[in-house]
């Protein structure tokens, strides 16, 4: 028996192989041990404890971990044996490729999981706000990954300095052809942590408005007044002028009638007054001021200023919708007439009759 111990195979003896053997069955036994004493004990109690950082933590130690363990168990006990340079480097890579891809998920998962029930959920955080990280999220992950993926060459001692000079190369070529595209891109980020607008918000851009329907990583959607869909470009809206009406707490109105010449003094000095009650009689405005302002080319011309306590364009509407009815009905039962353009013609009789 002692004699085929000491055989020799693949340049160790059998004895090592069973040592070995017996060093990883060890291990797993008191893998498995822990698993069924410590760790079903505290996956019993996340369950029933409610919390949601419980119940992730198991899964990654199920998910992740167990594995990584079972892999460490089985470098360890191969240690005591003699194995070709070449089969080492084999091992030693698959060892540090288990244990990057690992880590990685274990990190993109907690990044996942605290963006989900943490950042998602805040109070502040609207349909907008969640749709922009949800777009980024892809975009960091693929990164984690390319960095990852160099570590794992340079550790395989691969020269990576030429790739990346070759990678800076055509990420300038790439960059100048798509330069409009990573533009855009670059202007997404900008709307979204400046936030000038978000999904909701009624908003004009030069001769045009509406309301914002999506917010992309390249373009910005707008519904128009007429019914038809606004593309935009980012770049075009951050190098805009913005005029956002959602986030108007009040609204400044500004209107202007016209009398004719031929209404009385007493008359002109009671119209001021009588804006003013027409409008504090209606309710969600505040009155700023009444004034007999100039003297028009055929009329009088009265400005009057007053605020709508909302950004309602609709609400705005009926408020002046009202005021006009009423100053019109106020003006026909004092005999005060409106002006309209017109002309006088003199005549000189002496003339005409020559």
């Amino acid at each position: 028996m002692d004699g085929f111990l000491q055989q020799t195979v693949f340049h160790n003896r059998i004895s090592d192989y069973l040592t070995a053997a017996g060093i990883f069955t060890v291990g797993l036994i008191i893998v498995l041990v822990l698993e069924r004493l410590l760790f079903s004990r505290f996956k019993k109690w996340a369950l029933k404890s409610g919390s949601l950082m419980d119940d992730f933590m198991v899964k990654a130690i199920e998910k992740r971990l167990w594995p990584l363990a079972f892999f460490g168990l089985f470098y360890g006990s191969i240690q005591i044996l003699k194995i070709k340079p070449l089969l080492t480097q084999c091992i030693d890579a698959v060892g540090l490729l288990l244990l990057i891809i690992i880590g990685v998920r274990l990190l993109l998962s907690i990044f996942d999981y605290s963006v989900s029930n943490f950042l998602l959920k805040r109070k502040d955080m609207n349909s907008s706000k969640q749709q922009a990280i949800k777009s980024i999220m892809p975009v960091v992950k693929g990164i984690v990954w390319v960095l990852a993926g160099f570590i794992i060459l340079d550790n395989l001692g691969i020269k990576i300095s030429a790739l990346m000079a070759g990678l800076g190369i055509g990420g300038v070529a790439v960059a100048l052809a798509s330069q409009t595209v990573l533009g855009d891109i670059f202007h997404y980020f900008t709307i979204f942590f400046d936030r000038p607008f978000e999904i909701g918000d009624f908003i004009v851009i030069g001769e045009f408005m509406g309301t914002v329907e999506h917010i992309g990583i390249k373009t910005t959607r707008i519904r128009s007044l007429g019914g038809e869909q606004l593309v935009f470009s980012n770049t075009d809206l951050s190098n805009s002028r913005v005029r956002n009406y959602k986030r108007m707490e009040q609204r400044r109105v500004l209107f202007k009638f016209n009398l004719t010449y031929d209404t009385p003094l007493e008359q002109i000095r009671e119209v001021p007054g009588m804006v003013r009650r027409i409008i504090e009689s209606l309710e969600g405005t505040l009155f700023d001021r009444a004034h007999f302002a100039s003297y028009g080319d055929f009329a009088l011309v009265f400005e009057n200023a007053y605020y709508v306590l909302t950004s309602d364009f609709n609400r705005y509407m009926d408020i002046q919708q009202e005021i006009n009815l009423k100053l019109m009905k106020e003006f026909k039962d004092r005999g005060i007439s409106f002006a309209f353009p017109t002309q006088t013609l003199v005549i000189n009789q002496q003339q005409v009759a020559n």
